[in-house]
């Protein structure tokens, strides 16, 4: 199993980036795909989830300005970031729950079978 993040990098607030994380290994599409960060000294916290186009839920700090999308063809999913803060400064880490999960369980870390490495995101004033 692997989930390879990619597409972070430095930029200034109020600029976009978009975050890819290609899945191999395990049957993608039967996986809810969320994306998650851990800023420095503090906790992982929720951003996204995706279960099928359209089925998404974002944390209250993102939404309406993250949008986060799929693509079960190429086994990708995708973190489109816009507005960015400085505060969005942190590592991004994707991953992958079974599709059997409730939605309102996938706010948790523990609910998650697979994770991805993380791609740094930093957000300058």
């Amino acid at each position: 199993v692997q989930l390879q993040a990619s597409g972070g990098g430095l930029v200034q607030a109020g600029d976009s980036l978009r975050l890819s994380c290609a899945a191999s290994g395990f049957a993608f599409n039967n996986y809810a795909m969320s994306w998650f960060r851990q800023a420095p000294g503090k906790e992982r916290e929720f951003v996204a989830t995706i279960r099928r186009p359209g089925n998404t839920y974002y944390s209250g700090s993102v939404k309406g300005r993250f949008t986060a999308s799929r693509e079960n063809a190429r086994n990708t999913v995708y973190l489109q970031m816009n507005s960015l803060k400085p505060e969005d400064t942190a590592v991004y880490f994707c991953a992958g729950a079974p599709m059997s999960k409730i939605l309102s369980s996938l706010w948790n870390k523990d609910e998650y079978e697979y994770w991805g490495q993380g791609t740094l995101v930093t957000v300058s004033s």
